[in-house]
């Protein structure tokens, strides 16, 4: 009689069917409750047969598995339908997303200012809207210069103060960062309020057609240092340092004179080709040598626009293009390709990250 019972609420178990949360909860109840139909066998179970106990006892618990898992998995699919408008999203491709890889330039970045903070310098930042004062003027560029000029320069608008004219433009290379540091860390008789050591990564922008070797916009770092007592040699030695831990302990470098409104003297850097040793290829057209950089002392004219005493302070400034540095690591013959965002080109990179 009670085997009966068992098989008839056995084949129940296997059809049960539930439309929401509430319908699941009354299965449990009605089957696996202490009122249920599984419990009122148990309390029958003292009435069995002694030779019918292990059959029925294998029964009761096969039937009670049977009910709990198949109330859960109704249970499963019950929230799984409520919570499924919130989960699916219809705008996802129908193909598996393929995860990236840190973009070349990023690379790049992150490891120039992973040297110099080695070195003592900081991080420092500034807007890329800029207006003519802080990337032209406050860095000795002559009135006339032709970097002002709207062929070299992205004008964004021109604003009125007063008698004041004032341009607002896309910065066309970071020592606007430098003119801001300097300008708020001095005194009102010219003191420094403490040495100036920052390194200034950022996006710059300028008027050029975009050719393989050329683009409208591209990245730069730039590092000041101010301090009293500062000279070439100390310049120097922080770009030796950089350029050993950039491209190997064997680089060596040469300085050449150049010339830059905002440092004087001024010099080019040049890297010893790690392609031939210095020996000379077609990398380095046969001449042993790689320009990187360019460099030189503050010009004291800087330092008393920006409000700093220059016959107590001194420094040196330096800045390099990414791209540039880029090319160098990597052979990156196109510069168009760091900005098309093609994956097949930044898969190439996956290994450097």
């Amino acid at each position: 009689m009670i085997l009966d019972k068992i098989d008839e609420l056995l084949k129940e178990v296997q059809t049960l069917s539930a439309k929401n949360a509430e319908e699941v909860e009354q299965l449990r109840l009605k089957y696996l409750s202490k009122k249920g139909e599984i419990t009122a066998l148990m309390n029958d179970f003292r009435n069995v047969a002694a030779d019918e106990k292990k059959t029925v006892g294998m029964k009761i618990n096969e039937l009670k598995t049977l009910a709990t898992e198949r109330i859960n998995q109704l249970r499963e699919e019950c929230q799984t339908q409520e919570t499924g408008d919130e989960t699916l999203d219809l705008t996802r491709t129908p193909y598996p997303i393929t995860l990236g890889t840190r973009h070349p330039l990023t690379i790049v970045t992150n490891e120039i200012i992973d040297i110099f903070s080695r070195m003592g310098f900081v991080l420092a930042d500034g807007p890329e809207v800029e207006d003519d004062l802080h990337v032209f003027t406050k860095m000795n560029f002559a009135a006339d210069h032709p970097a002002r000029d709207m062929q070299d320069t992205f004008f964004v608008e021109q604003s009125r103060l007063g008698d004041v004219t004032k341009n607002i433009l896309l910065r066309s290379h970071t020592s606007s960062v430098q003119a801001r540091v300097m300008e708020h860390m001095h005194t009102e008789n010219g003191e420094l309020t403490e040495p100036i050591r920052v390194i200034c990564p950022g996006r710059v922008f300028r008027n050029e057609a975009i050719t393989a070797r050329a683009h409208c916009f591209f990245h730069q770092v730039e590092g000041l240092y101010i301090d009293k007592n500062v000279s070439f040699t100390d310049l120097k030695q922080v770009l030796l340092s950089f350029a050993r831990e950039m491209f190997g302990a064997d680089t060596k470098i040469r300085l050449r004179p150049s010339y830059f409104p905002f440092t004087e003297p001024s010099a080019e850097m040049d890297i010893s080709c790690f392609i031939c040793g210095g020996e000379g290829c077609g990398f380095c057209k046969h001449t042993g040598w790689v320009e990187i950089l360019g460099c030189g002392m503050v010009d004291p004219n800087v330092l008393e626009q920006c409000g700093i005493d220059s016959t107590k302070y001194s420094g040196y400034a330096f800045g390099m293009g990414v791209e540039r540095i880029t090319n160098l690591k990597y052979r990156v013959s196109d510069l168009r390709m760091f900005s098309e965002n093609d994956t097949r080109f930044l898969r190439e990179f996956e290994s450097a990250d």
